[in-house]
């Protein structure tokens, strides 16, 4: 399993570095961002060290990234020290709805058009 995820992370390394974007496809189907538009071009961008333009892909992926990545770390801790005891567990499912209506309520505001910053935007001078 182990090699498994390690080969996973090498390919996701070599996508990043030779900038590979991954289309959205809810966006090519219904014209609308969903919540994890430019995903691959934030990760491309923090790659880089581009942490502003990387906010500006997604802001709210970038916000949590830390989370996520501290969820990651200890869910291969879990799998290699194989502990019952691990931070998913011990977080209640009212955060986990909570961030999905945050997730929800976010993929709304980055389509109207008074919330255009939240799209997916290029700064120019990068």
């Amino acid at each position: 399993m182990i090699s498994l995820t390690l080969v996973l992370f090498l390919l996701l390394g070599i996508a990043l570095f030779l900038k590979w974007k991954v289309p959205c496809p809810i966006l090519h189907l219904t014209g609308f961002y969903c919540p994890s538009c430019g995903i691959s071009r934030m990760l491309i961008a923090l790659f880089h060290g581009k942490f502003y333009q990387a906010f500006r892909y997604n802001p709210l992926l970038f916000c949590l990234l830390p989370f996520f990545l501290i969820l990651g770390m200890d869910t291969i801790n879990k799998w290699i020290h194989d502990r019952s005891n691990y931070i998913v567990k011990r977080i209640p499912k009212s955060f986990w709805y909570a961030l999905l209506v945050v997730f929800l309520l976010f993929a709304v505001a980055r389509n109207l058009p008074l919330f255009d910053f939240l799209k997916p935007t290029l700064i120019g001078f990068i």
